[in-house]
Formats: C-alpha cells, structure tokens, sequence
C-alpha cells in the first residue's frame, strides 16, 4: 500500500475495531503497534461484554447497549471477512440474590430493563432450584438472568480483526511513518503521555489478574457472582476474572490476589470445584479520568483523534465506538456523546 487515508496507532481492541469500520467503508487503512496485536490489555483472556444495570439511564448505558445489539453482526461481519472465529456468542448470564432487598432491586430493575432494551432483550428474575451444578449458590434462592450478556475471547477477537483487516487490504505493522487521518488508540502509554503534555491526570493504568480453567461449559451462560466474572469459552475453557488494582509494582505478574479471585469462583459454582487452572494473567487497562471512553479530537496532538479508555469495557463497547469513529474521521460527522469527549477527562 504506498499510501493510507488512516493511520491508526494501537492494535488493541479500539485500534482494530476502528480501523475495520474505516476498512468496510472504502478506506485505506493502515494499523501500527510496536508490540504487535492484542499485546497489551486487550491480550487478556476474560472477554464478558456485560451490561450496565437498566437504571438511572444515561448516554453512557445508552451507548453500551448500542454495542452490545450491534456486537452480533459485527462480530460475524469480521469472521466472514478474515475466515477465522472470534469466540462470539451472546449467551446471557446468571447473577445470584442474597436477599429479599436484592430481589425486590432485581424485581424492579426487570422492569425498567423492558422499558430501555427496547424489546431486545431480558433481565428476568428466575428460581436456583433445577439448574443444576453450573448455577451459583443463591442465598434467596433466585437469580438474575439476562440475556443481553454476550462473551468473546479477546485474544482470538483480536487475531479475528487483523485477518479480516488484510483480507481487504489494511496494513497492520510494527513501524511506519504515519499518513492520511491519524487515530491514536494507544491504551495506558496514550493516556499517560497526554497527562504528561497536559500536566495533569487524563487517565492512567488499572491492573486486572485472571485465570483460565479447562472445563468445558460453552454452552452455558456467563456467571457474575461475589464480584467475579466467570465466563465459558468457545474453545472449552472458563475464565475468571479479574481483580481491580490502581497500586502495583509489576504489572505483568499474579499473585495471591488471584488466588483469592479463584478461591471465590469454585466456593460459588460446584462445578468449577475440581477444575485445573492451565493459564494465569495480568494486564493494565487504561481508564480515563472521566472512566469513560475517550473518543473524538485529539487533546495533545493537533488535527488528529483519539480512541481510547476502554477499560474493562472496551470489548462490548467496540462495535459502537467503531461506528462513531469512522462517522467522525471520514464523514465528519459527530454522534460522540459529551461524555466521552476528551474534555469530560481534563
């Protein structure tokens, strides 16, 4: 390719999502990352794409549930370019109730998730009893179950992205010199560098640590029990995750916060009792000051854009924020709700 409409920096999940909206509408795209696809926190190996609770709505819970109806075409729309599965499956997820006030809540949010999913989807409240081993222990003896909750494997969503990329012909490379309308979506580093030129906090780095367990369990749904994530894989694994952390030393290594992220899975789920853990993983995500994502004009580097603060949602949040940003690069036209531009982060 001698030249680029798009340059996009970052080949984690908002560089690539991007880059593919402007690759399906005729662009020359090209991606570079230093460290290859996927290799920072978009590498990880959780991938729930949850939702919001369906109360106190706001464009950012609005935004979400854009994506997350937007997510199966999307995703099936990459796996036919590119040939290759990105774990995708939009398979609902079991919550457990600790009491009568956590059911009355749940009761309740049940009815405002009829009136702002639009028809699309359920948060039902639903008996324990008959679910067999696969369900958390419920104090009340309910759950939750939604079936907006879909899960991907990110590692596999990101190998996903970049065949689909060059089968219509992006570039995705280590190095070279940028040309056309340049994307920064450049995760903690961007973030941080941005704070150093501003001279003030735009967003920094948030450690998360997860496992994954081999037990085949892909056809059942997400669980989110005692603040875990247990999410079954397409591959026939289970991962758990992860721990929140704004103090470490290493950002790469486990610990016995993991442990205890473990421990609280299997004391939930029977089934995950006897399960062996084959892969241990950390990572840092990058959250922006407003802990929002950061979409729109670049506040550091003139006449360019930013995508970026995922966070722990940036998966589910994709579709969506390829959408926008494509509209905003090669349209010019702006649908990024004032929330996430970047000023809502100085």
């Amino acid at each position: 390719m001698a030249m680029a409409d798009v340059t996009v920096l970052g080949a984690g999940i908002f560089g690539l999502s991007v880059a593919w909206a402007c690759a399906q509408r005729g662009a020359k795209v090209r991606v570079i990352d230093p460290h290859g696809p996927g290799a920072g926190s978009s590498g990880g190996i959780v991938g729930a794409l949850a939702p919001h609770v369906p109360e106190q709505w706001n464009d950012k819970k609005a935004f979400q549930l854009d994506s997350l109806l937007m997510a199966a075409a999307f995703w099936a729309g990459v796996e036919d370019a590119g040939g290759l599965s990105t774990g995708y499956a939009r398979s609902g997820r079991l919550q457990p109730l600790a009491d009568d006030a956590a059911l009355t809540l749940a009761q309740s949010r049940a009815q405002s998730a009829a009136a702002l999913w639009q028809g699309q989807a359920e948060w039902q409240v639903v008996p324990a009893e008959g679910l067999g081993d696969w369900a958390p222990h419920s104090p009340s003896g309910w759950l939750i179950h939604d079936t907006l909750t879909a899960r991907l494997h990110p590692r596999m969503a990101c190998t996903a992205l970049v065949a689909a990329l060059r089968a219509r012909g992006a570039e995705v490379l280590q190095d070279h010199p940028h040309q056309g309308r340049v994307i920064h979506a450049t995760g903690v580093a961007g973030l941080e560098a941005a704070s150093a030129v501003l001279g003030r906090s735009f967003g920094t780095g948030v450690k998360g640590q997860a496992a994954l367990l081999a037990l085949d369990m892909r056809a059942s749904p997400q669980l989110f029990v005692d603040t875990v994530h247990i999410v079954p894989h397409a591959d026939g694994t289970v991962a758990i995750g992860s721990t929140s952390e704004r103090d470490y030393d290493d950002p790469a290594s486990t610990d016995s916060q993991l442990d205890a992220v473990i421990a609280r899975a299997r004391a939930a789920v029977p089934a995950l009792r006897d399960a062996p853990v084959i892969a241990r993983w950390a990572g840092v995500r990058p959250r922006s000051r407003s802990r929002a994502p950061v979409l729109g004009a670049h506040p550091v580097h003139d006449g360019q854009f930013i995508a970026n603060g995922g966070f722990k949602i940036g998966f589910g949040m994709a579709p969506k924020v390829a959408q926008v940003m494509a509209d905003l690069v090669l349209d010019g036209v702006d649908r990024i709700p004032a929330g996430f531009r970047p000023e809502a982060s100085l």
